[in-house]
């Protein structure tokens, strides 16, 4: 049967208290559940222990069927190496494990500490469990999902594609593969909006049993038929789509509270019963009886416990307070950087949204990169008006400045004062990490703590590359609630639909190096579906 079974999974990091406890679920042949819950409470773990990579402390679990495996860093975290290489780590175990050792043999070959037999040996074993097979599928995923041909899996590097075009070449293998389950970390990461609508039709229409991690509250909404939520050291299941999963969770919350307070209440009653009938038991003996009656019933109330309390929200608090400037921040005249996209002009004004929009590999972060002046175009010009302050969101949240120092130390840099560093890394999740140095958090930690550094430097226009890629969900709900109070200018490179929903209007870069200037996201996401009505489209707004 391909399902997935958990039953009472608990783990804890070495040296460290458990991540989480009591996480039983079950996803039935043919659902397609999504794991959510916030930063860091084991999300991934979770799949990392389904697939074997980890082995948990207690519990148990049973994945019936085939299974295949997709970890959130896939194709990133080793950019070095060979797309076989990348490839092979996704094949089925005994494939992997034949894989691995053929292209160690081929490297023994070449250093010359193999002569021969074991290459031979490892050629015959890859042949034998179908790794031929295999390749030809690689072939047939690859002309579907790179945009350059790939003549020899053996030595294309992984560098030589797009972030975007790993992920859907790796997805579009698995999606494919009719393994009877799949565990997907993060699949839509890296992926632009127009494979993000290619992934949930994959996804809606795959008969494999689905267990996956996203933070897409639209892919989630499209295509999620259970939510698994990891809270409070335990898990919950919402047996619904994500649409209604927020209500769910509310209506819950207020159940539980409920059921804490009816509990306090008969506890309360039942002890105070017992005080009365052992006062009436002191004055008259006969009345004994009674009060040990009442006595028993309250220990035993008690020792079966309360119920579970409602579980505290995450407390995200983005204080984004901008300045003025003048109403021309950026003008922008003429300007294209290589052969990514044609010269084009634009101004940006005070107050605006603007989303920057396209699909992968057309040039929109090199834009950002030059609007920032971390790159300079290679025609045209970027200037920026007076009394404007410039912050940076970089995509992969890696800033060589940070490396090698805490949270605590980056903050107090801008604050000069430890109690308020200390506060402000509280209001954003991140006070028991204070101690932590930079390159050690997860993807989501130095996500926060690069907006935190936004808040506290005071700019009053804000370049977000990617902002809510590595943020969970309430994180991207607190950023978006601070961008709406926010006393400036955003411009944004997104793919996340819901985050991009709240912008005022959008510059979207084509395949084919166009610029077009649209008004709204209804327009925007019509664009992208179908780029060439894009003048119609623009016409049509412009009618009506």
């Amino acid at each position: 049967m391909s399902s997935v079974n958990v039953s009472d999974l608990e783990y804890a990091p070495p040296g460290a208290d458990s991540l989480f406890f009591d996480v039983s679920f079950g996803v039935a042949p043919g659902e397609h559940a999504a794991l959510v819950g916030a930063n860091g409470v084991g999300k991934s773990t979770i799949l990392r222990i389904l697939s074997g990579e980890l082995e948990a402390d207690d519990g148990e679990f049973a994945v019936g069927g085939s299974m295949l495996s997709m970890t959130q860093d896939v194709g990133m975290s080793r950019p070095q190496d060979t797309l076989r290489e990348m490839l092979i780590e996704v094949a089925p175990g005994a494939l992997r494990t034949a894989g691995r050792v053929l292209v160690a043999a081929e490297r023994g070959l070449l250093d010359g500490t193999d002569d021969g037999m074991g290459y031979a040996t490892a050629l015959t074993d890859w042949g034998d469990l179908g790794g031929y097979e295999l390749e030809m599928r690689w072939e047939a995923a690859a002309r579907r999902s790179v945009k350059t041909p790939i003549d020899d899996f053996s030595t294309r590097l992984v560098s030589e594609l797009s972030g975007g075009e790993r992920k859907r070449l790796v997805l579009d293998l698995l999606l494919t593969s009719n393994a009877d389950v799949l565990l997907l970390d993060e699949p839509d990461n890296y992926l632009d909006i127009p494979t993000r609508g290619w992934l949930e039709e994959q996804i809606r229409t795959s008969k494999s049993t689905i267990l996956m991690v996203s933070h897409d509250r639209t892919l989630l909404e499209r295509v999620a038929t259970k939510i698994v939520v990891i809270e409070g050291s335990g898990c919950w299941v919402h047996g619904g789509s994500y649409r209604t999963f927020p209500e769910a969770r509310a209506k819950r919350q207020e159940l539980l509270g409920d059921a804490v307070k009816r509990w306090n209440d008969e506890e309360r009653r039942l002890f105070q019963h017992m005080k009365i009938m052992k006062q009436r038991a002191a004055q008259n003996f006969k009345n004994a009886t009674k009060a040990n009656a009442a006595e028993t019933r309250w220990e035993k109330f008690v020792a079966v416990g309360p119920p579970p309390p409602p579980v505290p929200n995450q407390q995200i608090h983005v204080r984004l307070r901008g300045a003025d400037s003048a109403r021309r921040v950026a003008q922008i005249q003429d300007v294209s950087i290589g052969d990514l996209f044609l010269p084009f002009s634009d101004e940006i004004h005070f107050g605006e949204r603007l989303g920057l929009i396209g699909p992968n590999g057309t040039g929109k972060s090199h834009l950002l990169g030059a609007l920032a002046g971390s790159a300079v175009p290679d025609h045209g010009t970027i200037s920026f008006g007076p009394r404007t302050s410039v912050g940076v969101f970089t995509q992969i949240n890696d800033r060589a400045d940070f490396r090698g120092r805490t949270c605590f130390e980056i903050a107090r840099d801008r604050l000069h004062d430890d109690e308020r560093s200390m506060k402000s890394l509280a209001r954003y999740g991140l006070v028991n990490n204070a101690r932590q140095e930079f390159q050690t958090l997860s993807g989501g930690q130095k996500a926060r703590l690069e907006i935190l550094c936004l808040e506290l430097e005071g700019h009053n226009v804000l370049l977000l590359d990617e902002p809510t890629d590595n943020l969970d969900i309430e994180s991207s709900e607190a950023l978006e609630q601070a961008l709406d109070g926010f006393q400036g200018t955003v411009v944004a490179v997104s793919h996340d639909r819901t985050f991009l929903s709240t912008f005022d209007r959008f510059l979207m870069i084509t395949d084919d190096g166009e610029v077009y200037g649209l008004p709204d996201y209804e327009i925007a996401m019509a664009g992208l579906a179908k780029p060439d009505q894009l003048a119609s489209l623009r016409l049509a707004k412009v009618l009506t």
